[in-house]
């Protein structure tokens, strides 16, 4: 009888202890401004004890790479990215922003923040619409957590 509770309760235990980054469910922005997109860590971690991860997958290809920010000291970029993409950590609010300064229409793509262990968690999708460039776009994101 003691051991199955024993068992379940470092379980549960184990699954409140679970790092959550979860991006946002709906943005919006114009082509040409600075665009963030936020990356928000759960309580109990903290931005500044972890190191973020930033990939860019878009339609048919496969995840690259974008960039990565532990420190001010330590952070970069992923071979051919951009210098318009960069990462902006927010202390206070225990978030990453991955900033994109001036999107562009082909920035068009679906964004992944993840930390350590490499493991993709929710996406940020940026969606165009060629009718519609000069106006303001949507972007859409699903939640997920760390496994």
């Amino acid at each position: 009888g003691s051991a199955p509770k024993f068992l379940i309760f470092y379980w549960v235990a184990g699954l409140e202890s679970q790092m959550i980054l979860t991006q946002p469910s709906s943005m919006s922005a114009s082509p040409g401004l600075t665009f963030n997109i936020p990356c928000q860590m759960n309580s109990g971690y903290s931005i500044n004890s972890e190191r973020a991860r930033w990939y860019q997958q878009k339609p048919g290809g496969a995840p690259r790479f974008l960039y990565h920010y532990y420190t001010s000291t330590d952070q970069g970029r992923g071979t051919g990215v951009p210098e318009r993409f960069s990462v902006s950590p927010d202390a206070s609010q225990n978030l990453w922003n991955l900033v994109i300064n001036g999107v562009q229409v082909e920035d068009d793509a679906v964004y992944y923040c993840s930390s350590w262990d490499y493991k993709l968690t929710g996406h940020t999708v940026i969606d165009f619409n060629e009718e519609l460039r000069q106006k303001p776009f949507a972007c859409h994101a699903k939640s997920g957590s760390r496994r």
